[in-house]
């Protein structure tokens, strides 16, 4: 019974491994093997195959070996190759495999097959073994009737296979509508479906699942080794998409942000030019009363009207502050405000507003008392020098241009200054209670009561507190734009199940099968590297610093090429992009209707009756 499962077991294999033999061969141009003991017995395609693995030239070999002594140079060559791969190879030589040693042979191909489809794995293939295990256990765990705890009897009913495939593709597979006992049926449509829609060559017979109670261990691993790398390489088109998403959400806010801009400056600068309209027509009588009630008029505007403009047009102001620094962060072209909606134009508007109410309120003390020209003159220039001074300030807040890091320093240095302004407010509201005293009502030389000062003031204060906390969000959002309270979880849950002994520490092997267990696969020079740096940083691989790592790795800045690279991925290498590719790379609708309308539609239809848009163009115009 032992020798028959043996057999068995070994069938399965020869007949595995040499179908992924050959998907390296053909994809090469060479034609396939029939059989594992024939074909590789005079070291011809074992070189071949050695060349086309390493990716390098194994130098001059003979291809029509007859003796066998040239049989046994091709299969030495190839043997030195593997071993100075690092692939330990072991009771196996030249003339095991010239005389089709078979279960040899198998153990040197099934090494091979740990070297160069599993990467970043130890000698003995155990650490490789089980980050793969934990990787099928994550993307099945939300499937109540998949239970994966080996690559064995878990993979005999068809329905892990057909979890894999529908927790990465769920258009290819209707996962809820089927028949969870017909273990035959689901298995070929998973094979059939990985085959025509996922390019992973068929490796295995619905037999070797489903027909025996001991499905070979090393042929299902090799197989779903071909799934674990196909979806590696489609959460890259995830992270791409997900870049698009997110870069369309930013443009999208931009763009709300400037139509409010624009749809507020204008509509204030209107209210001010329609209040100056209406001061110029206006006629005296002559009358206290009738001046008495313009000049009530008058402090009911400044009380009133004249506030809530003062709070538009610092809220405006700050409004396209934060717009430009929300572009610069994302190194995007700067904002320039239609003809006549500049901070610039809103400034020129508001000084004629002043100079209109200055002499709105010359034309209306004119028909008062005369005051005291010392205490008008004192307050006023306490007055009008205060306003000065937080017009200066305020210019300053708006006007900050750098680096997130020097915005701060160069915001928190103001809020340093305004205990300074609250003392020159007290001395203007000194004043005004000399000429509260004196029957002094209005002033010809200013227009800026203390409770204006105040306000504005208060208003000042409120927006330096607002920028410090815009400026610290932004370098939040910056530093930390890809790691969700998810990803923390799942990354130090990946910790704790490599780092298993006393020290709480991962050793590069860990390492290697942490990350791929995520789905980070690298090679081994770069693995070497980012070790190497681990370590001089941190003195070893902590919990620290293996969290710095996976935020190093999955950060997502929005660069202009990362957003080429990601459009060019969802629209399949195509010059354009259409709805469709929009929607099958998941993008929110709300993002694919805005994407729509910016991006230039290139022809009115292509063939498959759907608008194309030429996003290239598009980046070249949002882009410095």
């Amino acid at each position: 019974m032992m020798e028959s499962l043996e057999a068995r077991s070994r069938g399965v294999q020869e007949r595995t491994f040499c179908r992924w033999l050959n998907t390296k061969l053909e994809s090469n141009g060479h034609p396939p093997m029939t059989s594992l003991v024939k074909d590789l017995s005079d070291g011809v395609r074992l070189i071949q195959l050695m060349e086309i693995m390493g990716d390098t030239s194994l130098g001059r070999y003979n291809k029509a070996p007859r003796m066998r002594v040239q049989k046994a140079e091709n299969v030495n060559k190839a043997l030195e190759f593997i071993t100075s791969r690092g692939v330990k190879l072991t009771n196996i030589g030249p003339e095991d495999i010239i005389d089709g040693n078979l279960k040899l042979i198998l153990g040197m191909i099934w090494t091979l097959i740990l070297r160069f489809t599993i990467a970043e794995i130890s000698e003995e293939g155990l650490s490789a073994k089980e980050g793969l295990l934990l990787w099928c256990q994550r993307k099945t765990a939300p499937y109540k009737e998949v239970n994966v705890q080996d690559f064995s009897l878990s993979w005999s009913d068809g329905l892990a296979l057909c979890a894999l495939i529908h927790c990465h593709r769920p258009d290819l597979i209707d996962y809820d509508k089927l028949d969870k006992n017909d273990r035959h049926g689901n298995t070929r449509l998973a094979f059939q479906v990985a085959t025509d829609h996922l390019g992973i060559p068929q490796l295995l017979e619905v037999a070797d699942l489903c027909d025996t109670n001991h499905p070979d261990e090393r042929s299902v691993m090799t197989y779903i080794a071909s799934f674990f790398h196909a979806f590696s390489s489609m959460d890259q088109a995830v992270n791409e998409s997900r870049r698009v998403e997110k870069f369309a959400e930013l443009m999208q806010s931009v763009w709300v942000s400037k139509n409010d801009y624009e749809r507020r400056v204008r509509a204030l600068l209107a209210a001010m030019s329609n209040i100056q309209i209406q001061w110029s027509v206006i006629q005296f009588i002559g009358t206290y009363a009738d001046a008495k009630e313009h000049s009530m008029n008058f402090s009911t505007y400044k009380q009133r009207t004249k506030r809530a403009w003062v709070t538009e047009k610092q809220d405006v102001a700050t409004l396209f502050g934060n717009v430009q620094t929300k572009l610069r962060t994302y190194r995007l072209r700067e904002y320039v405000p239609p003809p006549g909606l500049a901070i610039a134009d809103l400034d020129t508007e508001w000084n004629m507003l002043l100079a209109s109410e200055a002499k709105r309120s010359r034309a209306i003390n004119a028909q008062i008392r005369q005051i005291k020209e010392s205490l008008r003159v004192k307050y006023a220039d306490l007055a009008n020098n205060f306003e000065r001074r937080l017009h200066a300030f305020s210019s300053e807040l708006t006007s900050v241009e750098a680096p997130l890091e020097a915005q701060q320093e160069l915001v928190h240095e103001l809020n340093t200054r305004m205990p300074a302004l609250s003392v020159a407010l007290a001395e203007v509201a000194a004043a005004e209670d000399e000429c509260r005293a004196a029957n002094v009502d209005e002033n010809d030389y200013t227009v800026f009561t203390c409770q204006d000062l105040q306000f504005e003031l208060e208003l000042l204060a409120q927006s330096v507190s607002k920028k410090i906390a815009f400026i610290d969000n932004q370098i939040v959002s910056r530093n930390m734009t890809n790691l969700t309270p998810a990803q923390l979880e799942q990354f130090e849950s990946t910790f704790r199940y490599f780092a298993r002994d006393e020290s709480n520490t991962l050793n590069q092997t860990e390492i290697v099968s942490a990350l791929a267990s995520l789905g980070i696969v690298y090679s081994d020079e770069d693995m070497d590297i980012i070790y190497d740096h681990l370590m001089q940083d941190y003195g070893a691989v902590t919990f620290e610093a293996f969290i710095n790592l996976l935020v190093d790795i999955t950060e997502d800045q929005t660069s202009p090429e990362q957003l080429r690279d990601a459009f060019r991925g969802i629209a399949a290498e195509k010059p354009f992009v259409t709805e469709l590719d929009l929607r099958i790379a998941q993008l929110p609708t709300s993002a694919i209707e805005y994407l729509r309308e910016v991006m230039p539609s290139v022809s009115a239809q292509n063939g498959a009756g759907q608008p194309e848009y030429d996003y290239e163009a598009w980046l070249d115009h949002v882009f410095e």
